[in-house]
């Protein structure tokens, strides 16, 4: 549901692009991209770091572009984004041996540390990917084609989601409700 969610600021983002241009898609896509985070501020009352680091590049490079109407710094904000995140990641994993998934997600999810260990680096290869595949696409395709590919690249994250999910699945431990207690064979038919 997530992931669905984070397709918000761009799906005003596409659809702006398609009514005006890329600038006004960029002012969408700044004001949709402070109102998801007051949103997950409000339910969750604090904003996870990731999106908390969207939002200020999302904010920055908006900035930029329409301050200096150039389309190239909205264009590249989402290789500069996933560059800095594989390289974040592989500096804290390589350089300083800390698992920062394991960091974020240690509370919600128990799992063995070598799987912890293969998705740190499966995110930092997806993150090299779609920086790439970004960049890719800014340099050799129209803008109208970079918005379409907004839109139909969120696929990627989308299967990468699902990938880690399938993998990670047989590997977690289930947690234990201490108020549901093992029913034996004798007590499973009786009344309490």
């Amino acid at each position: 549901m997530k992931t669905l969610f984070d397709l918000f600021p761009v799906l005003l983002f596409f659809g702006a692009y398609k009514l005006f241009d890329i600038y006004v898609a960029t002012g969408v896509m700044m004001a949709a991209t402070v109102l998801q985070s007051a949103y997950t501020y409000v339910r969750e009352r604090s904003l996870p770091l990731m999106q908390k680091v969207t939002l200020i590049m999302v904010l920055a490079f908006g900035a930029v572009t329409l301050g200096l109407h150039d389309e190239r710094f909205i264009k590249w904000k989402p290789t500069v984004l996933y560059t800095c995140l594989a390289i974040g990641l592989g500096i804290a994993v390589f350089a300083l041996r800390k698992n920062f998934l394991r960091a974020l997600l240690g509370s919600q999810l128990e799992l063995p540390d070598a799987i912890w260990n293969r998705l740190n680096v499966a995110w930092i290869a997806y993150c090299a990917f779609m920086a790439a595949i970004n960049a890719y696409v800014v340099l050799n395709y129209s803008t109208e084609e970079w918005v379409n590919f907004k839109l139909w690249g969120y696929v990627f994250p989308l299967v990468f989601i699902v990938g880690q999910g399938l993998y990670i699945a047989p590997h977690m431990k289930l947690a234990e409700d201490p108020d549901e207690a093992p029913v034996s064979p004798d007590d499973a038919g009786k009344k309490p």
